[in-house]
């Protein structure tokens, strides 16, 4: 599925139409929007917050936070709000758990297509449900297990945690990957 037609630019969202034709008049923000947006929130802040204690205790902790904890914040946001999936990708995976969803994949394309957009989106999904995006750009945080230089050991228990590692090499202001939300129907 490719999802290249604006149907309408509201500040701080795009929404993308899938095949769709656009619609005549979009009223205020849906529930379903809502719902993603809060549910996207939600885990980035409880990433950032779960990360930012790990950094604080000791680097290497920063792995088991992502490799455990963040799917496991995920599932409590996604159990929490019935017919709302939750997640986070890249073009650059660590964790092939965090694969795009097909309807997340050209919008991702899209973001590292472009220098630097940090304009949530929102598709309408063949189902009938939503899909929303936020961009993840690289912080300076970020850079001490995505950098594009590591400490040896740091280095060494990403390679144990992720044998087949690509998410390496960013540099600060990066498009590191997507935070996302599905909403079913």
């Amino acid at each position: 599925m490719r999802c290249t037609r604006p149907l309408i630019l509201v500040p701080a969202l795009v929404l993308v139409s899938c095949g769709r034709p656009p619609p005549e008049a979009v009223g205020p923000p849906s529930p379903d929007l809502t719902r993603a947006k809060s549910a996207v929130a939600e885990l980035r802040g409880a990433l950032q917050k779960a990360l930012g204690s790990a950094l604080v205790r000791d680097r290497t902790s920063a792995i088991a936070v992502c490799a455990r904890k963040a799917p496991e914040i995920a599932a409590a946001i996604t159990a929490a709000s019935p017919g709302v999936l939750v997640g986070r990708t890249s073009h650059r995976l660590r964790s092939p758990s965090n694969a795009p969803r097909p309807w997340v994949l050209p919008l991702l394309e899209d973001y590292r297509r472009k220098e630097r957009d940090e304009t949530p989106r929102a598709v309408s999904l063949p189902s009938g449900g939503l899909g929303y995006v936020e961009p993840i750009y690289t912080k300076s945080m970020c850079l001490t297990c995505h950098g594009p230089t590591l400490e040896p050991g740091l280095a060494a228990r990403i390679r144990q945690t992720y044998p087949d590692d690509q998410g390496t090499g960013f540099k600060e202001g990066d498009l590191r990957g997507l935070f996302w939300a599905e909403v079913r129907r």
